[in-house]
């Protein structure tokens, strides 16, 4: 068994990921909110659309659940003179990271510059998401159970956030 990295390459690179998550929530942020208020008040939403109080509370945990399992894998693949074990894992949890930056800025913002064809791509955008999503859960579960779990919470808001993604196309 590989010893761990050292506490203070741990601390940093779970810091690290902390600020990843909490850039690319910040980013969603400033292309949900000038918009909550104009097209996305006025649409018609399926009848399950929760309050958009309920949004932030919701991924601010997902976040911190998605930065610890993308730590766990990065520990548990740590080697000290070698490549990180689990690059396949990592690159999978940076480009479900990337996907999950890109949908909120089409789907919010790309509405009043291209129309309802933003709601469309992010839909595309969501569901590659998904898969990354499960490719990233299951091959983080050779390097930690815990972090392949962690991601079902997210897995199953994303299923969610997808079913209003769609119910917007379907109701506009």
């Amino acid at each position: 068994m590989t010893p761990h990295p050292p506490i203070w390459r741990q601390v940093a690179t779970g810091i690290g990921l902390l600020a990843a998550v909490a850039l690319v929530a910040f980013l969603g942020s400033q292309a949900t909110i000038p918009n909550t208020e104009g097209w996305y008040a006025e649409a018609t939403k399926v009848p399950w659309n929760p309050p958009n109080s309920v949004f932030g509370p919701a991924w601010s945990v997902l976040y911190v659940l998605i930065a610890v399992a993308g730590w766990l894998v990065w520990r548990s693949g740590w080697r000290s003179r070698e490549p990180n074990a689990a690059s396949t894992a990592l690159t999978l949890f940076t480009i479900q990271l990337v996907l999950n930056a890109v949908w909120t800025p089409v789907f919010f913002a790309g509405y009043p510059v291209i129309g309802e064809a933003a709601w469309w791509v992010a839909l595309a955008i969501i569901v590659a998401l998904i898969g990354c999503v499960i490719a990233f859960a299951i091959s983080a579960a050779r390097w930690s159970k815990v972090a392949a779990w962690l991601m079902v919470p997210y897995l199953l808001w994303l299923l969610f956030a997808t079913s209003l993604n769609a119910g917007i196309i379907a109701l506009n």
